[in-house]
């Protein structure tokens, strides 16, 4: 799969996760550590990545654009340790495919793990 990490969480994600076989890149090795949130989605969504974040703004904004795409994993509900998070997003990938993540938004908490498809309708 591919992931664009967002800036609140640790470039040794997006390093994690190519050593586990997949493509991916930190916002900041992109030149976007300093981009908005409507930018890091257009490029997502242009180069086909799942955005993982702890940023609370991109559901609301996926919802405001009633966008398809991009995907998102979204951490929640506390200060994330970047071994936290590492754990736990080896959890989600073990749990979920490509196809339960493609078109969603993928809501990580300590201790559950919720899927909403995306478009969000009102």
């Amino acid at each position: 799969m591919k992931f664009l990490i967002d800036m609140p969480l640790s470039p040794e994600l997006a390093t994690w996760l190519s050593d586990q076989g997949h493509d991916a890149v930190h916002a900041a090795e992109l030149g976007l550590s300093r981009a908005p949130d409507d930018d890091i989605m257009a490029h997502a969504k242009q180069e086909r990545r799942t955005i993982v974040t702890a940023d609370l703004d991109y559901p609301r904004l996926l919802a405001l654009a009633r966008a398809a795409d991009p995907s998102l994993i979204l951490f929640r509900n506390g200060d994330w340790s970047e071994a936290d998070v590492i754990a736990r997003m080896g959890e989600v990938l073990r749990a979920l495919t490509a196809a339960d993540i493609a078109q969603s938004i993928i809501v990580v908490d300590r201790d559950r793990v919720r899927r909403r498809r995306l478009p969000i309708g009102p």
